[in-house]
């Protein structure tokens, strides 16, 4: 396994075509607007290679029998979704923001049983070739991008009706030797510090999508992919001091990047799904129920910390005792505790597929994501009345350098003779950074938008049984009851 400094090391040696702010960037270890997410990122590998984590951080391989990082492994049980909802927890609670290798972690779970399933049916060798990848990318600790998300276009047209046949990633050629793809994916979370991509179908498909229904890994330096890095809400700040950031040493969220194929040639030996149609809705739903798992574990990681941040402030302020404080501080932890709880029933709830993976319940994985879409922006709307307007208004943290009005600054954001008019503007920033746009949008949107859980649940629950329920209790009993 790698240490969190040989993972950045690592990330030197690619040559990567990214772009960002219409510059192309050159060392994306060292720029401002991406060392913050490519620390976020080394936390994964601190997780699985320091004593105090690595009982959640690392695992066994199952191929193997090698010791291996956590988030490159299939789990076999019970156990391991426990851990792997516990450790994202953790996570969270050491960035209090994303670490951005769950959506491969997920894509590698669901890819191992996926493949299996299919050469079962078919008789293909599609999990051979996969088994080879993974170990590949367990003995090398590979951070890998889970590319899942398509520019989708026109959201009322199947892929092969699109006025432009570029708006889902597919074949344009296919060689002796291996395919041909073009298109993008949007919205990659760690993209531009990951080591490779793996990229699955972002959909169902039909026959008439079958170009469209491919599955394949890449390295993500890799001939023909350029990526162009997402802008965020303050990004700015990154470049023009500390305090200002918030969350200085691991950012906002996951640093966003647009992928794109400019007709990026892939060998057989990493294609994984290759027009199989059929498997597609099975593979995109059972991808969803693992990355919904995470999410109430991961949030309530970076809620933890945000609730730290409001009580310190409330501390700070004189408000701590005041009994609507101490009420709105316990709902925040109560709804925090909710959406870690689905996390845990999920990993609890579980079952075994015929090739061994452990599945989480599909329902109550959906059931925890859609709760976290919910309860995530009640938290940061409690954490900002609690903490107050002074939030939305600090200035600049240039003004402490500013000798005409430095001393003011430490005198009015001072709020008590013990109170670091310094140290109460840190609070206050990391309250801004984490009950901003961009952190709300991604844990909405993030493993689908609330929409998507509720098409599964609406599918998913047996409606008949709930039914019988009731019919059951108003049955007209068998004996009179007694006057």
């Amino acid at each position: 396994m790698m240490t969190p400094e040989q993972y950045i090391e690592s990330l030197r040696r690619q040559k990567k075509e990214v772009y960002f702010m219409g510059e192309k960037v050159e060392n994306v270890v060292d720029h401002p607007a991406m060392r913050p997410h490519i620390n976020g990122a080394a936390v994964t590998y601190k997780l699985g290679t320091e004593e105090e984590y690595q009982h959640l951080g690392s695992a066994v391989s199952h191929l193997t029998g090698n010791k291996i990082n956590r988030w490159t492994h299939i789990p076999q049980n019970q156990e391991d979704l426990v851990k792997k909802a516990m450790m994202l927890r953790v996570a969270g609670q050491i960035t209090g923001t994303c670490f951005q290798r769950c959506v491969g972690m997920d894509g590698l779970i669901t890819l191992y049983s996926t493949t299996w399933e299919i050469d079962q049916e078919l008789g293909t060798n599609y999990h051979k070739r996969f088994k080879e990848f993974l170990i590949e990318t367990q003995n090398k600790d590979y951070m890998t991008d889970g590319a899942m998300t398509d520019p989708k276009g026109d959201r009322s047209k199947r892929p092969s009706e699109q006025h432009d046949p570029d708006q889902y990633v597919r074949v344009v050629e296919e060689r002796p030797d291996g395919i041909v793809v073009r298109g993008a994916k949007m919205h990659q979370t760690g993209a531009i510090n990951s080591h490779q991509i793996l990229v699955m179908p972002g959909m169902g498909m039909t026959k008439e999508d079958e170009d469209y229904a491919i599955s394949f890994a890449v390295p993500a330096d890799e001939k023909g992919i350029i990526y162009v890095f997402g802008r965020q809400v303050n990004d700015s700040r990154k470049w023009e001091g500390k305090i200002d950031q918030g969350n200085a040493k691991y950012g906002v969220v996951g640093g966003e990047a647009m992928i794109i194929f400019e007709d990026v040639f892939v060998p057989w030996d990493r294609v994984f799904l290759y027009k199989e149609t059929k498997y597609t809705g099975k593979l995109v739903d059972r991808f969803a129920s693992y990355h919904r798992q995470n999410y109430g574990a991961c949030k309530a990681g970076n809620l933890d910390v945000l609730i730290g941040a409001t009580a310190s402030l409330a501390g700070m302020q004189g408000t701590m005792k005041a009994s609507h404080v101490k009420d709105k501080l316990s709902e925040m932890a109560h709804l925090v505790e909710t959406m870690y709880s689905g996390a845990l029933a999920c990993s609890f709830n579980c079952s075994q597929n015929g090739c061994g993976t452990a599945f989480v319940d599909p329902v109550l994985a959906n059931s925890s994501k859609l709760n976290t879409a919910r309860y995530y922006p009640e938290v940061t709307k409690l954490a900002q009345d609690i903490a107050g307007g002074f939030v939305a208004t600090i200035p600049s943290e240039k003004e402490f350098d500013n000798p005409r009005v430095a001393s003011y600054m430490h005198k009015y954001f001072s709020t008590g003779e013990n109170v670091d008019a310094i140290e109460r503007i840190k609070m206050g920033r990391l309250v801004e950074n984490m009950t901003g746009s961009t952190p709300i949008i991604e844990c909405m949107h993030g493993a689908g938008s609330p929409q998507a859980q509720k098409v599964v649940l609406q599918r998913s629950i047996n409606w008949r049984d709930k039914m019988k329920y009731a019919a059951e209790i108003v049955r007209e009993p068998e004996t009179s009851p007694t006057k």
